[in-house]
């Protein structure tokens, strides 16, 4: 998808995707890294979000309402809905706070109600714990998850055969929709001479925790 291709142009820029020798959270060596906090400011957020955007109207998914869970799929979901908006489709965003307000409107949720088919939108799935919350909360509001969408899908395994974003496509019955994936972030390497020597080490990568 030519999103796909300018969404890792644009983070390579942003130094939000790295290449070199990087311990993950599961204790791994990778050959890239991904830190989505560094789309940190308006310009490079918004086209962020317009990539978003983007993926979702390719996936063809129904929904009727944007969740961001707090605190990363907040602004993300907000982005989201503008960049919608400006694309000529106006739909609602909601997110939660991690703690509920006593005062004025009271409660976790901010923004639109939570009802119908609802798309979460997120920047990655490790362990799928924030998509799990983001559940209970959908469905406490007596409404549907319709998905979810990440920026970046690593497809490699977790703590079982499938990848993080696998298990929650079959435990949600939902599809799990990425702005880019492991496959089209190889072709990107593939196809720029600066970038070629690291596409050994990622396809190793992918050979050994792959899905």
């Amino acid at each position: 998808m030519d999103f796909s291709r300018k969404f890792l142009a644009l983070a390579e820029h942003k130094g939000v995707l790295r290449f070199g020798e990087f311990k993950t959270k599961a204790g791994r060596l990778s050959p890239y890294f991904f830190n989505s906090a560094l789309f940190d400011d308006g310009a490079s957020f918004a086209e962020l979000c317009g990539y978003y955007a983007e993926a979702i109207r390719a996936s063809g998914i129904a929904f009727d309402v944007l969740f961001g869970p707090a605190y990363k799929g907040i602004p993300l979901a907000a982005g989201t809905a503008i960049q919608l908006a400006a694309q000529g489709r106006n739909i609602p965003f909601c997110f939660n706070r991690k703690e509920a307000k006593d005062h004025g409107e009271g409660g976790t949720l901010v923004g639109a109600p939570l009802k119908g088919k609802v798309l979460v939108i997120d920047d990655v799935i490790s362990a799928g714990t924030s998509v799990r919350e983001s559940v209970e909360i959908i469905r406490a509001a007596g409404a549907e998850l319709a998905g979810v969408v990440i920026a970046i899908d690593r497809m490699e395994r977790g703590t079982g055969t499938q990848s993080a974003a696998q298990e929650v496509a079959e435990r949600f019955s939902v599809p799990v929709i990425a702005v880019a994936n492991l496959e089209d972030l190889m072709q990107y390497i593939a196809d720029d001479s600066r970038l070629q020597a690291h596409l050994p080490a990622v396809r190793a990568y992918r050979e050994t925790w792959g899905v």
